[in-house]
């Protein structure tokens, strides 16, 4: 969601003008330029949520801040750059409006403030030489006194037993909300704190919540069916319908497939894009007559109620007994591995094997252990299945911390799945994480209040996978692995969010688009 918006602002003043170049800037990676944006960006969080993460921000930048009632304006301590004699000082400190779009969007801006003496003292009367109000006094007096110290509070003079001493102010923002005391307050939006707030909001991991994850009752199945069988339909493979998209393993992307080969694509959790791709390479690995198998971040535990549904005609009554006697679809957290999406791309390779495909489901994640014991698990279950089918050419969709085929570099003792694979089948591993423009996902975070939040969110790249104009939708291989243990990126567009089959009454979307 966006909307136009004007980008330098100011609090009711005028003669507004940019006090630092570049400041409402932000790098564009198309043209390689910093360029002043013609949009602006609302956030998928409540406007609470927003403005608080925008406070975090500046208290990390050693900022005292008060807020105003309400909640959707706050200004921040002052601070003055340097030092200068009174009346030619100039002040800055942050001015952030949050503006409340939706339960669930937000749009904040963040504004630094410039209050300059100088400006102010310029239509005041000058006083009489030696007078107390002459320019002379009034310097010394405000350089005995600075207004602001080291922790950037207010002080004022009171009389004391030598003469005047420096008192701390009862309240440190005195008429906060106004222009303390200056005429003009030049003001401009600060885009680097606004792309931290961004960085904060959206490029953060989504949560796995792997044990403690107890089912909840049955609710109800949102999925079609006409009372019939419906073995009879083909999967969704369009890639040979009139306009369809290109092969994704075509050109050099075809080193990628084949007998044996192991392919990891570092999944962003709960979108729609993922399983769509992965359906178009099933099909192309199918068409070239090669068994394939589909490794899912599911616990093993799951595997018997999978290959159930699998075998059977695809009827409602199927998908009910898949989900009311699996606990994996029913967790009271669901983040995005038991999204719908996830769920269609199950039953388009039961469609694929009703037309006599060879594909199979292997679950491999495990719902008792965390971190390198996860990954551990992860690797022995999926080669213990890849044992049994040693020339099928195997897709895994994974977070991006398990695909990797290189160690951690922020933990020498972990150990992700890809590395562990890449270890046991040398040359017969490769890895794609994902390039996308900012779009949604469904997802389990930490919101800022410190609490699992399972919702939609939204989700932007990093400057790394940012996704231009200029770049269609596809596998780009680099030449050799990168440091990260990636071979190269898939390409998908913008991104959006896939719900979970069963979400507490809601209404789900109908499920993954076709491939454009």
């Amino acid at each position: 969601m966006r909307r136009f918006y004007w980008a330098l602002g100011l609090l009711g003043c005028s003669g507004c003008a940019s006090m630092t170049r570049g400041l409402a800037t932000h790098y564009n990676p198309e043209t390689g330029e910093y360029e002043t944006p013609k949009e602006e960006l609302v956030y998928r969080v409540p406007v609470e949520d927003a403005m608080m993460t925008a406070r975090r921000v500046l208290e990390e930048q050693r900022y005292d801040v008060l807020e105003k009632e309400g909640g959707l304006e706050m200004f921040s301590s002052a601070h003055e750059p340097g030092k200068n004699d009174p009346g030619l000082r100039t002040f800055e400190r942050y001015y952030v409006k949050g503006e409340r779009m939706g339960p669930r969007q937000s749009l904040v801006r963040v504004y630094r403030l410039r209050y300059n003496e100088l400006e102010t003292n310029v239509e005041e009367t000058p006083g009489i030489m030696g007078s107390d109000n002459s320019r002379e006094m009034r310097v010394f007096n405000a350089n005995d006194r600075h207004p602001f110290d080291a922790r950037m509070e207010a002080f004022t003079s009171a009389p004391g037993s030598n003469g005047a001493r420096q008192v701390a102010m009862l309240n440190p923002f005195p008429n906060a909300p106004g222009m303390e005391r200056f005429r003009y307050v030049h003001g401009i939006r600060d885009m680097g704190i606004e792309t931290t707030l961004l960085q904060r909001l959206e490029m953060v991991p989504a949560l796995e919540v792997v044990s403690g994850n107890a089912p909840i009752p049955m609710r109800s199945v949102l999925m079609d069916d006409a009372g019939e069988s419906v073995t009879s339909l083909p999967p969704a493979c369009d890639t040979g319908a009139e306009g369809a998209s290109p092969p994704l393993l075509e050109g050099g992307a075809s080193s990628l497939l084949g007998p044996g080969q192991v392919l990891l694509v570092a999944d962003p959790l709960g979108t729609r894009e993922v399983p769509t791709a992965a359906l178009r390479m099933l099909c192309e690995a199918t068409t070239r007559g090669l068994p394939v198998t589909l490794a899912l971040s599911v616990p093993s535990t799951e595997q018997p109620f999978l290959e159930a549904y699998l075998s059977s005609a695809g009827l409602s009554s199927d998908a009910q007994a898949l989900l009311s006697g699996s606990g994996f679809w029913r967790r009271t957290y669901q983040d995005g591995r038991s999204s719908r999406a996830t769920l269609w791309l199950v039953e388009q390779v039961r469609r694929l094997r009703a037309h006599g495909k060879d594909v199979a489901v292997v679950a491999i994640d495990t719902s008792k252990a965390q971190g390198d014991a996860r990954e551990a698990e992860m690797a022995r279950s999926l080669l213990a299945f890849r044992a049994t089918r040693p020339t099928a050419w195997t897709l895994v969709l994974t977070g991006s911390v398990h695909a990797r085929t290189a160690k951690a570099a922020w933990d020498s003792d972990f150990e992700p799945l890809g590395a562990r694979l890449a270890k046991a089948l040398p040359s017969s591993v490769r890895a794609l994480d994902v390039g996308f423009r900012r779009g949604t996902q469904f997802a389990c975070r930490f919101n800022v209040w410190e609490e699992i939040e399972c919702d939609v969110f939204g989700i932007s790249p990093t400057r790394e996978a940012w996704q231009a104009d200029a770049v269609a939708p596809g596998i780009q291989l680099s030449a050799e692995a990168r440091p990260d243990g990636f071979h190269g990126r898939l390409y998908l567009g913008a991104l959006s969010a896939s719900a979970p089959m069963l979400q507490s009454q809601k209404p789900l979307a109908a499920g993954p688009a076709p491939a454009k």
